[in-house]
């Protein structure tokens, strides 16, 4: 578990280092990296589900893509049959940004993993799927975050 969490340390900075790189404050940049993976998974994001994915208010990430459309990053679109439905692409030009900023640590962690075999390989893709299955069940279970005060019962008397 400490490798993971050392893993994940490393993750949010490269996304920190992304978003300077671009010029994008770290939650516009995450926010592109969401639009950009769920396009990828065949499963563009809505901007509703944009908010939760980022924990953002839906004030928030009005605001926030309407920057993010202004800079050409992500595009909205009306593909569905009921024309309310906002659909959210990555811009023209922001894959071969992403493309740019992290191909090279594709090359190294195809290096990396490239000694292990396949079904190794598999099985910690199920690990990790399984663990991530736990951490949503987890995170379904608490609802929203919210900050409670030490000492202040959970309905906030007193």
């Amino acid at each position: 578990m400490e490798s993971l969490r050392v893993y994940g340390g490393h993750y949010a900075e490269l996304g920190r280092r992304f978003a300077a790189w671009l010029g994008l404050h770290s939650t516009d940049a995450t926010a592109v990296l969401e639009i950009s993976a769920a396009e990828e998974r065949g499963t563009p994001l809505s901007p509703a589900r944009l908010s939760e994915r980022i924990s953002l208010s839906t004030g928030a990430t009005t605001a926030l893509l309407n920057r993010l459309e202004a800079a050409g990053h992500i595009t909205r679109t009306r593909e569905h049959s009921d024309r309310r439905v906002v659909t959210l692409r990555g811009g023209p030009h922001i894959q071969e940004r992403a493309d740019e900023f992290f191909g090279p640590l594709a090359g190294r962690l195809d290096a990396a993993m490239s000694p292990y075999p396949s079904q190794l390989l598999e099985r910690f893709e199920q690990f990790m799927t399984d663990l991530n299955t736990a951490m949503d069940a987890h995170l379904a279970g608490q609802g929203p975050a919210a900050p409670h005060a030490p000492g202040v019962p959970e309905d906030g008397r007193r």
